[in-house]
């Protein structure tokens, strides 16, 4: 522009001065670290957010931050940020990626104030926001200067949480208070070789001695496997960037709005599942791979599951039923015969307030023998987290429909919304279901009962099916075959809900 012979000549220096500290910013840290990255077939963070959104969607906002040198410092081109809108899909969305070439990716002044700009603008507009990390956290430098405006935008996160939906993508070593984005969104997806933690290598060899690598201090194998700060777990770039789009498209753009529905999507009808006879032994002793039951009733390729490897007795995913967004709560029978512990408790419970903050309907298939007992389980808080589950399906606003497919003993029943008339728009049982406060064996045992006694308890359980049926414990009990069909007929049950979001999940109470 600034070349154009019609621009006014007092107009000129001015453009051409814009014009070259905007291309000092988009040069980044510069042809050899940007030639550095590319021949480690990684991107740099403006490919990053290219690849994410729809072409030629993306609009900066803060391109000059940190772009004057200050005490004797080099510029920071962007202060290491990349920020600004776009589209998702055809959805407007806010994104913010952390640039490594820039000071490591380190969170200046400049990089602060656009941090928390963005929260403020996914408040304000309602808009989704996507932040890609890649980052040292906390520049070291900015103990060398005071700034009369200091933004956190940790308080913006919070704030912001249950309004819009929030993704985080660890792409890179992230560290500090830039690693602190992650557990403050509501899902986090990480690319193998990348780390998070809240202090890296040196730091901790600085401050307590310990001679630790990035991966083994917080890797994959740790913070998807063990921790679960990281929900899933993907192979590279790309696959961070589809996974954003998949779980973006089930929820709608803010919590004034209802969850997404595509009647004309592939495989929204009606269909019985005969394959479901084989897949689930009537044996409740005998284990079986939940995931296949996912697969077979919601719709086809619609399945994405969320921390797969973490609480793994417990599946925890979002699909699609008859074109419906629909969030699911499924035991998995083939981990500790679907016992609950207190990781699966804790990944469920935090599973059911995002999605529940966005009034996704939640289907609830429940076949587990109890809570976790044991010295072991006591130890790890098993009370307090099953109570935590308890407390997030209680509470949600959103449409519940509970199955029992086999069983479903004591505290692990009520967790699973299975408790009669707790506001659920169905409840449905398998025939041959087994339930009670404890399985009749062990319960036998622990009451010294006798051989009388312990058969009327084995008799007991056995007729529990008709028995509830009989009081109206469940709505109906259905042909196993017939599941796909009732959950269908309970989701248009609940379309009346649609239309009626009118802003975030009103939350009361303590959470245990």
């Amino acid at each position: 522009m600034s070349d154009r012979s019609d621009v006014p000549p007092d107009w000129k220096p001015l453009l051409d001065e814009l014009a070259r500290r905007g291309d000092a910013a988009r040069a980044m840290g510069g042809a050899e670290k940007l030639a550095r990255r590319r021949a480690q077939g990684r991107l740099n963070a403006r490919e990053r957010v290219a690849a994410l959104l729809d072409a030629e969607s993306f609009r900066e906002l803060g391109t000059l931050a940190g772009g004057v040198a200050r005490s004797g410092r080099p510029a920071a081109p962007a202060d290491a940020l990349v920020a600004g809108s776009g589209s998702l899909d055809g959805r407007p969305v806010l994104v913010g990626a952390e640039d490594f070439t820039v000071l490591g990716g380190s969170i200046g002044p400049g990089a602060h104030a656009k941090r928390v700009r963005l929260a403020e603008l996914a408040a304000a507009e309602r808009l989704p926001l996507v932040m890609l990390l890649d980052g040292a956290g906390e520049r070291i430098t900015n103990a060398l200067d005071r700034h009369a405006y200091a933004p956190n935008d940790l308080q913006s996160l919070a704030r912001l949480s249950g309004r819009v939906p929030t993704v985080c993508a660890v792409l890179g070593p992230s560290a500090g208070h830039g690693a602190l984005t992650a557990p403050l969104m509501d899902v986090v997806v990480m690319s193998e070789g990348s780390a998070i933690f809240s202090a890296g290598p040196p730091l901790v060899r600085a401050s307590i001695g310990e001679e630790i690598g990035a991966q083994e201090l917080g890797g994959t194998a740790v913070q998807v496997a063990q921790s679960g700060v990281v929900h899933n777990a993907v192979p590279d770039e790309a696959g961070a960037f589809d996974f954003i789009r998949r779980y973006l498209a089930y929820f709608p753009s803010n919590a004034w709005e209802d969850p997404p529905s595509d009647a004309n999507a592939p495989d929204t009808g009606a269909r019985r599942l005969d394959e479901l006879l084989s897949l689930v032994p009537a044996d409740s002793r005998r284990p079986y791979d939940a995931r296949r039951v996912l697969e077979l009733v919601f719709d086809e390729g619609s399945v994405l599951e969320l921390q797969p490897a973490f609480g793994a007795s417990i599946l925890t995913a979002l699909a699609r039923l008859g074109g419906a967004a629909v969030a699911v709560v499924a035991n998995q029978p083939r981990v500790k015969a679907g016992t609950v512990d207190a990781d699966a408790a804790d990944k469920a419970a935090r599973f059911l307030e995002v999605v529940g903050a966005f009034r996704l309907p939640v289907v609830f298939l429940a076949d587990n023998p109890g809570v976790m007992a044991g010295s072991a389980a006591e130890k790890s808080g098993i009370l307090r987290s099953a109570a935590r589950m308890y407390f997030a399906q209680a509470k949600l606003t959103s449409p519940k429909l509970h199955v029992t497919l086999r069983k479903a003993f004591g505290f692990g029943s009520s967790i699973m919304a299975m408790n009669p008339f707790d506001g659920q728009t169905v409840t449905l049982a398998f025939p041959g279901v087994t339930l009670g406060a404890m399985p009749a064996a062990g319960g036998g045992a622990a009451a010294g009962a006798d051989a009388t006694l312990q058969n009327a308890l084995d008799g007991a359980e056995t007729a529990a099916t008709w028995a509830v049926a009989d009081g109206l414990a469940y709505d109906e009990i259905i042909d196993p075959r017939e599941l796909r069909n009732a959950l269908l007929a309970a989701l248009r049950i609940a379309s009346a809900r649609r239309g009626t979001a009118d802003g975030p999940v009103h939350r009361s109470g303590v959470r245990p």
